[in-house]
């Protein structure tokens, strides 16, 4: 008789552990639905959250765009770079060519071109406007260059200075010229514009926490009669602050998608505008906008801003509300 006794209770017991597992998640969407009707039924207070987290979230996304598209220009720039290098006026054309037979072997060069001393004068004749006076002089002053075009592993800076280095050592070699000095600068400039669009990131985004908390706090004072008669029938603080969790989380849902929606006009608005200005420099640039791996990120973020708020807010006043022994 006991053993059936035990029997029945642990068969009851496993039918109430099952029970709760099956409705966890109904009451879960039942306080997202509810949580989501809150934000209807006072809907300028949650359009006019949701604005301050969309236009927060705004900012650092679309300077994040115009980072990439900096980035990319510049990795175009980096693979067109060049080095000129100028022989001594006493090396022949026959050792001239020699050495561009060997420059062409460097596993670090993607293409070598050869301009003799003539090629250099007639062309200077063309170009400067002095071609007369030119004529009056008894030898070329300009000596032979070689242009060196490094391949795209080796068009960095760092890599196309050490090849700069390495053609210099060469026999009849006077100098060589890398112009990348604007390159290095240019890269220093991007690597300070990603330090400030990750600093404004992270200052917007703990303006959103705290956005979020404080709207979470008022909907907490708002209700705290409420609260305290939900602990008094024994609700759990869990329970209580669960639909305020999801309320950050819808800001934070709608938030995303508002900074996502904003950043795509900004984009194609401002596409026209560089398309037109490409096409004065006979260029096809267009502007890349947010993939869609970078929408999900943002949303994503948004949402975890919302529910972090929410979290701060919930944890600090819920538990601080207690019912009267009135």
């Amino acid at each position: 008789m006991a053993k059936k006794d035990s029997n029945a209770l642990l068969r009851k017991g496993n039918g109430f552990s099952l029970n709760t597992l099956i409705m966890l998640p109904v009451r879960h969407l039942q306080q997202a639905i509810g949580s989501l009707g809150d934000l209807w039924r006072t809907p300028m207070a949650s359009i006019m959250t949701i604005l301050v987290l969309g236009i927060s979230l705004t900012l650092p996304a679309t300077l994040h765009l115009f980072t990439k598209n900096a980035q990319q220009v510049s990795s175009n720039w980096d693979s067109a770079a060049q080095i000129s290098v100028f022989l001594k006026l006493s090396v022949k054309d026959k050792d001239a060519q020699n050495l561009v037979k060997r420059i062409q072997l460097y596993p670090e060069v993607q293409d070598v071109r050869y301009i003799s001393a003539e090629d250099a004068l007639i062309e200077f004749k063309k170009l400067s406007g002095f071609g007369k006076a030119l004529s009056y002089l008894d030898d070329n002053p300009l000596p032979a260059t070689i242009l060196v075009t490094p391949s795209k592993r080796f068009s960095q800076p760092t890599a196309a200075q050490a090849l700069l280095e390495k053609l210099e050592k060469e026999r009849g070699v006077a100098q060589g010229k890398l112009d990348l000095e604007w390159l290095t600068r240019l890269e220093a400039i991007m690597v300070l514009i990603q330090d400030i669009v990750t600093s404004l990131a992270i200052l917007l985004s703990l303006s959103v926490v705290l956005i979020i908390g404080n709207t979470i706090r008022l909907a907490i004072l708002n209700q705290r009669d409420a609260i305290a008669v939900m602990k008094m029938v024994g609700a759990t603080d869990a329970f209580i602050q669960r639909p305020f969790m999801y309320t950050g989380f819808w800001y934070g849902v709608f938030g995303g998608l508002l900074a996502s929606i904003t950043v795509a006009i900004l984009g194609s608005y401002l596409d026209y505008a560089i398309v037109d200005l490409a096409q004065l420099y006979q260029s096809q640039f267009s502007l890349q906008t947010l993939s869609f791996d970078e929408i999900i990120l943002l949303v994503f973020t948004a949402i975890g801003l919302g529910l972090l708020g929410s979290y701060i807010s919930v944890r600090q006043h819920i538990k601080s509300i207690e019912p009267s022994a009135d």
